[in-house]
């Protein structure tokens, strides 16, 4: 049987830790928090909703509307994530945010990794000191090519690791 790579194991144990820090292995540039520490580690399971629309060639295709997913914490649901893009914790406190940074995902069927900036603040609790989003070691998502009908919507099954940090 062949031996597990640091990298592997190192996923695995993250995946395995709501709240452990990164991986060995460091994340890609684009979308690192050098000088942030870890609030809180969520999965994430859902979907990313498309729609058919109109691209500017005049063709039909499937464009990114909005996500939809549930925040889940050693097995339990802690909040849900959706379009603006939010999060929602179930403490009441809320991040919305924009993207600051990206990198591929493993494959060509899986939604990038992100590095999200929070731009807005509500509620208060375990996300009222967040200030940086992270989404990595994504699967699926992904929804591409043609379509037949506008206004028509699809969804795209994935899961994420959500990492909110912040400053210091």
């Amino acid at each position: 049987m062949p031996m597990p790579t640091l990298k592997s194991l190192a996923l695995a144990l993250f995946a395995l830790t709501s709240t452990s820090a990164i991986a060995a292995d460091p994340l890609p540039g684009s979308i690192a928090a050098s000088g942030e520490s870890i609030v809180l580690s969520v999965h994430a399971e859902g979907a990313q909703v498309y729609e058919c629309k109109a691209g500017s060639d005049g063709k039909l295709a499937w464009s990114f509307r909005e996500p939809i997913a549930t925040l889940l914490s050693d097995g339990k649901t802690v909040g849900r994530h959706y379009a603006g893009p939010n999060w929602e914790h179930a403490d009441g406190s809320a991040v919305a945010a924009k993207t600051g940074g990206n990198a591929p995902g493993a494959t060509a069927a899986d939604i990038p990794w992100l590095k999200l900036e929070v731009t807005a603040h509500r509620g208060s609790g375990v996300f009222t000191p967040v200030t940086t989003v992270q989404r990595i070691n994504t699967h699926g998502g992904k929804l591409d090519g043609a379509c037949d009908k506008a206004g028509e919507f699809r969804s795209a099954p994935y899961s994420a690791e959500y990492v909110f940090l912040k400053k210091g």
